[in-house]
């Protein structure tokens, strides 16, 4: 064989890799914090792995004062420099409106459909139960964060605050790492 020809399947394989290389999601850290014990509290809140590929997080938040008919939600997406710096998106919802008319927020859309497979929150207020986001996998967050609207690389948190009555009453902090 020529050099000529390896030269060209050398480039080919080059490309062809290039073309598969993708980014991947990976779940860092959960928190969850009840700002108002007397109003909810969460029952749990944990992120689980059971190997190097099936990661999963999931709470539980428990009111104590239903029904509850004013609710909105601040999210602020922050990415990694020297510390966590704001990036992207710094929105405040009004959480009943919006899921009268989901398609009102394009950016409220697309944080909101990373929860409705795996949540009970996706009917329009009053909320008289208790909210979960169950087996929310990391899969479908990968899938979200690099094929719908790709990000990129680097190390980021997304911070929600959970309001009602516009009283701050929960923050949820997700951390993860794309690659």
């Amino acid at each position: 064989m020529c050099s000529r020809h390896i030269g060209f399947i050398l480039l080919l394989t080059l490309l062809f890799s290039a073309v598969k290389i993708s980014s991947k999601f990976e779940f860092t850290n959960f928190e969850c914090k009840s700002l108002d014990k007397s109003f909810d509290d969460f029952e749990y809140c944990h992120l689980k792995s059971f190997n190097r590929s099936y990661k999963y997080l999931s709470l539980k938040v428990k009111l104590f004062k239903t029904p509850i008919r004013k609710v909105k939600v601040r999210a602020i997406l922050f990415k990694r420099y020297n510390g966590y710096k704001p990036f992207m998106f710094n929105i405040t919802v009004d959480a009943c409106r919006f899921l009268k008319n989901t398609k009102s927020n394009p950016a409220a859309l697309y944080f909101f459909e990373f929860l409705k497979p795996y949540s009970n929150m996706n009917h329009t207020c009053p909320f008289d139960h208790d909210l979960i986001v169950e087996k929310l996998e990391v899969g479908f967050v990968n899938h979200q964060a690099t094929k719908v609207l790709p990000f990129p690389e680097g190390d980021y948190q997304l911070e929600t605050h959970w309001i009602a009555y516009d009283i701050d009453r929960a923050v949820v902090k997700v951390y993860g790492t794309l690659s």
